[in-house]
Order: structure tokens, then sequence, then C-alpha cells
């Protein structure tokens, strides 16, 4: 397994290290959780993001404390924490660094991914060894494909084992994997789900994610070349759009949480530069730019639209709660889908808008290069392209006009 990282000089000793994870017990030990990790994020995150650097020690913390075992269910030895605290824990961290925040996001999207379509051993023990500190990454959708979900990786059996073969981008946590999941379409033409412990002959994981935004979130590049793969670690994924379930409305959920988050983010920037160093417009008639009734009056719409975002993902996360308490239908997952995509527009959407504003409030000097603001725009503008909101509308419309569900993907 080769690792390349010419971009960051302190990413020299991948693969991760175990880490030794506690226990978390209850909601609001997570949330605090999230705090202690947003806390230690916050001081550097302006020049880690301008120096490409990544918050190796930030993504320990948030391993060592707990985290990312917190949707595990009881029954696995879990706390199987609400929906509503995942979100808010999602949207803690983003507010700081949307980058840190978004490298367990596929960790917790394969864990609901193993909940619907993992077998009970295979449950088990990759829970156990979430619990036990390891986080899982993604070796993401292919780069040329004709679409997303347009696969050309193989995993063929032969004489001495399954054989996975491919190239994967966006791939999201791998380099900070203990785990890397990866798509393939077996000897059946059937897709599955391959997890490959990392490191392993064949894997190399490249460092050439060059994102204008979430520059340190590491996803680039995966080249799986002949990587033997154990049949235990091999998932069949046909069953899961088969069936109804809330795994694309659980990974959507935690993507609009760090929407919602780089809004937060950008409006605490925002208005501590108003107060602090920007000048009013000569026009203004006041001594302080914050008093300026325009930008009082902007920083109020935006703060009341924010407000609504926050709302709607509250309720999203509450539907999904109240979902997965009982077998999912095909009537409670389209529900719980579009619950998540109205939240997923708004926040999209205040995250673009307040990321644009902050440097309309602030005037030109908001546009220096030390004080690193155009990350808030660039990582919004980044991360809100994951998913096309002008297919939520659509969606929702849909649901609401014609009664139609949602497609069954993780995008909705």
């Amino acid at each position: 397994m080769v690792v390349s990282v010419s971009s960051a000089p302190d990413t020299a000793n991948f693969p991760p290290a175990e880490e030794r994870a506690r226990r978390i017990a209850d909601d609001q030990q997570a949330l605090d959780a999230a705090r202690q990790v947003a806390t230690a994020a916050a001081p550097e995150a302006q020049l880690r993001d301008r120096q490409r650097r990544y918050p190796l020690q930030q993504l320990a913390l948030f391993t060592q404390s707990g985290l990312g075992g917190i949707s595990i269910p009881r029954e696995y030895g879990g706390p199987e924490l609400s929906f509503t605290t995942l979100a808010e824990v999602f949207r803690l961290i983003s507010a700081v660094d949307p980058a840190l925040g978004q490298i367990p996001q596929n960790h917790f999207g394969l864990i609901q991914l193993i909940r619907d379509a993992g077998s009970e051993e295979q449950k088990r023990r990759i829970f156990a060894a979430v619990l036990a500190g390891q986080r899982i990454g993604n070796g993401g959708p292919e780069k040329n494909s004709k679409h997303t979900l347009d696969m050309q990786s193989r995993l063929r059996q032969t004489a001495d084992g399954l054989r996975f073969t491919g190239d994967k981008f966006y791939s999201t946590g791998a380099l900070f994997a203990h785990i890397v999941a990866a798509k393939a379409l077996d000897d059946r033409q059937q897709p599955v789900l391959a997890l490959i412990p990392h490191p392993a002959a064949g894997l190399e994981i490249v460092d050439d994610w060059s994102g204008m935004g979430q520059r340190t979130t590491a996803s680039g590049t995966v080249r799986l070349r002949e990587v033997l793969v154990d049949p235990a670690n091999v998932i069949p994924l046909l069953p899961l759009a088969e069936k109804p379930t809330i795994q694309g409305a659980v990974s959507q959920l935690i993507q609009a949480a760090i929407d919602a988050g780089i809004a937060q983010g950008v409006l605490d920037e925002a208005t501590q530069f108003i107060r602090e160093r920007s000048r009013p417009w000569i026009d203004a008639g006041v001594e302080r730019n914050a008093d300026d009734p325009y930008i009082l009056a902007d920083v109020g719409r935006l703060s009341m639209e924010l407000s609504a975002a926050n709302a709607l993902l509250r309720r999203a996360a509450r539907t999904l709660d109240e979902v997965d308490r009982w077998p999912v239908t095909a009537e409670s997952a389209a529900a719980a889908s579009i619950a998540v995509a109205e939240a997923k527009v708004l926040t999209t959407e205040v995250a673009l808008l307040a990321s644009e504003k902050l440097f309309e409030w602030s005037g030109s000097r908001a546009t220096l290069a030390e004080h690193g603001l155009d990350r808030h725009w660039r990582n919004a503008r980044t991360h809100t392209l994951h998913d096309p909101v002008r297919w939520k509308y659509h969606a929702i419309g849909e649901y609401y006009l014609n009664g139609r569900f949602p497609a069954r993907h993780s995008w909705i």
C-alpha cells in the first residue's frame, strides 16, 4: 500500500494508528464531546485550510472521544443515539472546520448501510471494531464514469480468492481510515461493497484532491489493483435497492448538518469582523459599520433564514428518529427522505448566501488573504455540489403534488 502525500508533510505516518475510543453513554455526552472537538479545531482552522494541512490531532480526538460509535445499535454494544444528536454533532464541528466535519461523514453513512445490508456476523465484527476506535473510509464513486452510480470496478473470483480492481475518486475519509469501503460489480454483474483493511497489498491511496474548498478532506483517488478481499467482508447491495431503507436520508441529513454548520461559522465570523474590523460606508452616517441600517437588516434576515434552516434540520432528524423506531416502509422511508431534502435545500442556500454576503457586509479588507474569509465561500460552494438541490425541489414537488416517492439511493 502506497500513500502519496506531497501536499501535507504531517501525513507521513499513514496508515493511521489504532485509536482507543471511550464509550459515550448518552446524547449529552456526545454533544459535550463535539463541543470539545470544535474548541480544539477552531484555533488553526484557517491555517490548515491555507496550508492544506490535515486535522489529524482533531480527528484523533473525535475518535478517542467515542463520537465515531454513537450510531452503533445497542444490541451490538453501542449507545444508538438519536439522529437529532448525530446532526447536531456534525453541525457543531462543521461550524469551526467543515473539512473536519466532512471526513467522518462516510463513516456514519457506511454504518447505516451495514445496519441495513450487512449480515449478523458482519455487524458484530465491524461495529465492535468501530467501538474500539476504528474509522471507516469511503472508496468513492468513479471519476470518469457516465454518472455517479456507473461502475467499472470489478470484484472477480480467481484461483487464489476474490480480487478487487478499480479506481475511485471523491474518497473522503479513506486516507484516515482503518477500513476502506469500495463498491464493485461481481462476476454476476451484481453490485457489492467490499470492506478492505487499511493497509492492504494493492491498495493505493493518493492525496490528489485539489478542490478549491474542503481542502483538507483528502477526497482524492483510491486505486485498487488485484486487492485480495475476504469473502466475509463482502456485502451484496442488490437487496438494499429492493427494500425501503433510510440509508440515503441518513447520509443526506449529515450533509445538511455540515452545510448548516458552514452557515453558522460564516455568520459568527462575519458579525465579529463587522464589529471589530470593518468601516462604515460614507453615506451611512454612522460611526460603526455594525450600525449601518442595511447591514442590520441583512444580518437580521439571514439570521432568520439560518434559524429556519436549523429548524428544518432538527425536524428532519426527529422524523428519522420516529421512522427508525418501527420497521421501515416505503411510505415512512419517503417521508424521511423528503423531510431531509427540505432541510438540505435550505441549509445549502443559506450557506451559499451567507458566505457571499460576508464580503458585501465587511468591505474590501475582508478579501485580504490574511483573514482567510474566502474559505467559507469555497467550502460552502464545494460541499453543496455533493448533490444538486435542484433535484431536491423536483422530488419534493413530486411527493406533495403527485404522491410519487423519491428514488432509493444515497442522494435523497
